[in-house]
């Protein structure tokens, strides 16, 4: 996709799991916000809200590092059911290829830094 003359690109991180627990039980998990947020701190989403909701199938959040530079991305969690009453979760990470380059750090940025030979 271009934008503005700029190539951008999307990183995406892919994780499957099966969980012995129902269907229900793992929507509720990652779509109810007291629920979730035992797991997924609030402080972590640059919004509470889910950007995409389909009950009982994928929920996606917009998602910030809580440290400098502070980069967003999106997850979005897709269940499916399994054998035997379990669940198949599927987690994708999706970045901007562009918020993944690093970024310039301020000298009194109190961030670690990291020397170089020359």
């Amino acid at each position: 996709m271009t934008q503005e003359g700029n190539t951008k690109t999307t990183v995406k991180l892919v994780f499957e799991y099966k969980l012995h627990a129902s269907l229900q039980k793992v929507w509720r998990a990652v779509s109810i916000p007291e629920l979730r947020a035992s797991w997924l701190p609030e402080a972590d989403l640059s919004q509470a809200e889910p950007v995409t909701l389909v009950p009982e199938s994928h929920v996606s959040y917009r998602m910030r590092d809580t440290q400098p530079p502070f980069l967003e991305s999106l997850v979005t969690f897709q269940l499916a059911q399994a054998e035997n009453g379990s669940t198949s979760l599927t987690i994708i990470h999706e970045f901007d290829d562009r918020s993944l380059r690093l970024k310039p750090q301020a000298a009194n940025s109190n961030l670690r830094s990291v020397m170089r030979a020359a």
